[in-house]
């Protein structure tokens, strides 16, 4: 049996696919990470710096089936005004068989999503850090074209001596504009979130922890269509509620959790756990390593590159690359 997802309230929800390859590996969401990474802080706007001045950063993940999104960021920074990043997110479904009424073939039509993303991100003192993105989106089904308009916004807490750090993001805060396709024009698929990062004082390892969906506590979903026995068949008597066990679940669902392992400067080994995915994408007859990530990051001069694995479906695991690159040395 498969445990059914929440979701559907909404449109574009490409928009929560991670590119990141680094994000990927440490769970899948979002990170609080200060260490002027461009790919994380397209994400996180409140972390964009003057460090990340002419960095581009190219993401691709090879999703299911024909299925491939990724992105590409290029940041910017400006004295008096701040940090700027630009970019586009893209998904492209690939081409389908369009069929009449009678199941014959009549030709083939493609898919398509885009989020055009500019960013900005300034310091407000040497701890506090503020940003925004906003985030045209475009959609292409089939001769059905859609647009909308959303943002981002987000705070963090930098402490450099104790190399801890807190960010709060409420993303993808928008709305549809127009639409070709019949119906009510739909929201985008928003939420908010908290993360925590620590690297530990004589151990080369920060840990992330993030809560998903502050917006929202209960993240289970009832299915209509398994019935859960109220009497037992054995007693004959009511099968009392484990109120406990329901609440632990509902609140383990919002955390993902991971780690990254840094031997060196230039090399680093990264792991995460993301239970709502889990809970949601998993089989009961075989759970496998869904909802695990894992992978690592080499940096090469001005160039970091960035490899995971995301084990979302007993299906299949989504490869994602990244390379973040600093033009400064040729770019002023």
């Amino acid at each position: 049996m498969v445990s059914a997802q929440s979701g559907g309230n909404s449109t574009y929800p490409f928009l929560n696919l991670v590119t990141s390859a680094r994000i990927a590996s440490m769970g899948g969401d979002f990170l609080a990470v200060s260490d002027n990474d461009l790919a994380v802080a397209a994400v996180n706007p409140s972390l964009l710096s003057p460090e990340m001045k002419n960095q581009l950063a190219m993401q691709f993940v090879d999703y299911y089936t024909d299925i491939n999104y990724g992105s590409v960021y290029y940041s910017r920074t400006f004295k008096k005004i701040g940090s700027f990043s630009g970019g586009i997110h893209y998904i492209d479904y690939g081409k389908f068989d369009r069929t009449n009424v009678g199941g014959d073939i009549e030709g083939t039509f493609s898919a398509s999503e885009y989020a055009i993303q500019v960013g900005w991100g300034r310091k407000l003192d040497s701890n506090f850090s503020i940003g925004a993105n906003l985030k045209p989106v475009f959609s292409y089904m089939d001769g059905n074209r859609s647009f909308g308009l959303g943002t981002d916004l987000a705070g963090s807490y930098h402490n450099s001596k104790r190399e801890l750090t807190v960010s709060l993001l409420a993303k993808n805060a928008g709305r549809q504009i127009s639409k070709d396709a019949v119906g009510e024009l739909e929201n985008f698929p928003f939420s908010m979130e908290i993360g925590v990062t620590k690297r530990l004082k004589h151990l080369p390892f920060r840990y992330s922890v993030i809560y998903q969906h502050l917006e929202k506590f209960d993240l289970t979903y009832a299915d209509p269509l398994v019935d859960k026995p109220t009497i037992d068949p054995l007693t004959n008597e009511a099968v009392k509620e484990d109120k406990i066990g329901k609440f632990t679940n509902k609140l383990a669902r919002h955390f993902i959790v991971g780690g990254e392992f840094m031997p060196s400067k230039n090399f680093s080994v990264r792991l995460g756990y993301n239970y709502l995915r889990r809970k949601e994408l998993g089989v009961d007859t075989k759970m496998s390593t869904v909802g695990i990530s894992w992978g690592f990051g080499l940096k090469i001069k001005q160039f970091q590159f960035n490899y995971a694995r995301s084990a979302n479906h007993v299906a299949g695991s989504p490869n994602y690359i990244s390379i973040v690159a600093n033009l400064g040395e040729w770019i002023n």
